[in-house]
């Protein structure tokens, strides 16, 4: 089965939170799981980081910049990650485990 554009990005996001040394998982959003929440959610060295992956030209919802923004107001880490801005990601992980 060949994998989406979206799925590439996430197995990149996930290879670099591996290489990290992350906590990481990707939340349920059925049943009692809130619709929005970003695809993977992180604990690096203490810090929440959370991680809204994307491909190409594709943007987020409504629900998911309440989110981001959620997030972001609790002082964690919010991104939108997509094939283009992966070194992002990267940067925030080098600074945090520096």
């Amino acid at each position: 089965m060949a994998m989406t554009p979206e799925g590439r990005t996430k197995a990149q996001v996930v290879k670099l939170l591996k290489a990290h040394e992350a906590y990481y998982f990707f939340p349920a959003t059925h049943g009692m799981g809130r619709s929005g929440v970003p695809d993977v959610v992180c604990c690096v060295r203490g810090k929440f980081v959370a991680v809204e992956c994307k491909a190409g030209k594709n943007t987020t919802t409504a629900l998911q910049d309440r989110e981001i923004k959620a997030i972001q107001t609790a002082r964690g880490i919010a991104v939108v990650i997509n094939e283009t801005n992966l070194e992002l990601l990267e940067t925030i992980l080098k600074e945090l485990t520096a």
